[in-house]
């Protein structure tokens, strides 16, 4: 039997020294990380180590609270890929037969991140108390999402709980690839708009007003393009800090317009019509839509309350309408293929890919096929996305170029053949 020290850390998370036996009746010693000594000896079990002593160690004593609450100010949050690697391990023990308490501790056990240790205790905490692993995530719904917690719920009722983790794990790894592939190819774009922005500034703050001055000397009249810098110049220095609060008002303004069902609704709509980038988005979406829906009614899933679930998970109101039109005029007995074309979201062969789908009972395979043509589509548009770009950001930068040039130097110009015109 282990000995419980009289004194307990009050801390969330705190180091413990342990002492126990293994299997074959050898003394082990080492340090865990959890939120008591209950916690440890939990896991120690897991493992197969009979616990002996366990007490907060004496490194973690002397740091005191300084240091606790320092750690809980930088811990990282449980992250996207965080959730695919439970995703996929998950399957991995579900496949081999590990009763899902045991493997909830095992994971535990192994988890190195804090936020991720006392999510997955919380998770088992829930299933010790004898609730099902879909009331469990729901507690979490803002790390795992309504889909993922829907389609759990879904795995436990018609027993395929292994078959779903698998299918979550694909799904999220394919959104991952696109944010990442999009990320990649913003990249370039990215860094190019904002040396733009801080030439503008460095030109219009420090630069323009010293020929400002060159040109005041000369006591003669500037050309229009000329004038027009040096007052632009002229009223940002003066009005800077103005600018700069009008800027961050203007983008808490927006960011506040956009979380309202409204504005986020026309954003949606909007940057669907977005040149370059708006076609990405939609294809992307109707890829996460397809997938989604092949994945739920594959899983057994009733068509309207797959259609509910989707339209939720499409990260696009827009589009999260367009999908609960389709399940109203299911609802109301139509056919899928008449309420996908209502839309008006899908190209023409996808309509016919749905149709024979329904025709002929093969839908899930149907609209995987579909993920599979958007998703290619997609890859091929982000590829194509940096090369759309450049053109467009080097026609700006030339056209910022020759202002400036035009602005600077044509009045030098006109000076200099005056003054030629003079001496001759």
């Amino acid at each position: 039997m282990w000995v419980r020290t009289t004194t307990e850390s009050t801390d969330p998370m705190a180091t413990y020294a342990w002492r126990g036996r293994n299997g074959r009746g050898e003394l082990v010693t080492g340090q865990l990380e959890a939120v008591g000594e209950g916690a440890v000896a939990d896991q120690l079990v897991s493992m197969g180590v009979a616990p002996v002593h366990i007490a907060v160690s004496a490194e973690a004593a002397v740091s005191g609270g300084a240091e606790a609450w320092w750690a809980k100010l930088n811990r990282k949050p449980v992250s996207v890929e965080d959730i695919l690697v439970f995703s996929r391990q998950m399957y991995t023990l579900s496949k081999a037969g590990v009763p899902i308490l045991r493997a909830f501790a095992g994971l535990q056990a192994s988890a190195v991140k804090p936020a991720m240790v006392e999510l997955l205790q919380d998770i088992r905490a829930s299933l010790d108390q004898g609730r099902e692993l879909s009331v469990a995530l729901q507690r979490h719904v803002a790390i795992f999402g309504s889909f993922y917690v829907s389609m759990i719920r879904v795995g436990e009722m018609t027993g395929r709980l292994t078959e779903v983790f698998l299918r979550l794990n694909e799904h999220m790894e394919f959104e991952r690839d696109v944010r990442e592939r999009i990320k990649q190819a913003m990249r370039y774009p990215s860094f190019v708009i904002i040396a733009m922005v801080i030439a503008l500034v460095v030109i219009n703050v420090f630069v323009l007003p010293v020929f400002a001055r060159v040109f005041a000397g000369f006591n003669a009249e500037l050309p229009l393009i000329t004038r027009g810098l040096l007052g632009f110049s002229t009223w940002m220095v003066a009005w800077w800090h103005v600018l700069l609060a009008a800027l961050i008002a203007a983008a808490v303004a927006l960011r506040g317009y956009l979380r309202t069902p409204e504005g986020r609704y026309r954003w949606d709509s909007r940057k669907l019509r977005l040149p370059i980038i708006g076609d990405i988005i939609l294809k992307a979406t109707l890829a996460r839509f397809s997938r989604s829906f092949a994945l739920s009614s594959q899983s057994g899933v009733p068509l309207v309350q797959a259609l509910t679930v989707v339209a939720q998970t499409v990260d696009n109101a827009y589009i999260g309408s367009r999908i609960e039109q389709m399940r109203d005029g299911i609802e109301r007995g139509e056919s899928i293929s008449r309420c996908a074309a209502a839309t008006g979201v899908f190209t023409p062969v996808v309509l016919q890919m749905i149709a024979v789908g329904e025709e002929t009972g093969e839908l899930d395979s149907l609209l995987f096929e579909i993920a599979g043509m958007y998703e290619r589509e997609t890859d091929y548009n982000i590829k194509g996305m940096s090369a759309a770009i450049e053109p467009i950001l080097l026609s700006v930068i030339a056209a910022l170029v020759l202002v400036l040039a035009l602005g600077v130097f044509l009045p030098l110009w006109s000076m200099g053949q005056a003054a030629m015109g003079r001496s001759g």
